[in-house]
């Protein structure tokens, strides 16, 4: 069983995926933290549903006011759920 991170531990790179997460195309990022809190509706659509599209909109808009990048792995659309 693999167990789900705490948003915490993956966005302080706590967090190392296991080779089920990236066999679940779970990598470290935004978008594992998106399919953590909301993964069931937002996740694994195999396209970005309007509901990451706004969650994600709010990232970009805060990571560009505090003048951080924003990192790789930004969406969940082909995250597996844990």
């Amino acid at each position: 069983m693999n167990l789900q991170p705490s948003c915490h531990d993956v966005i302080s790179g706590k967090w190392t995926p296991s080779a089920a997460d990236v066999a679940g195309g779970r990598s470290a990022g935004f978008g594992v933290t998106t399919l953590i809190i909301n993964g069931g509706v937002e996740c694994g659509k195999g396209t970005t549903t309007p509901q990451e599209a706004s969650r994600k909109g709010f990232f970009d808009r805060y990571c560009g006011l505090f003048g951080i990048e924003q990192g790789s792995n930004l969406d969940c659309a082909n995250m597996s759920p844990f």
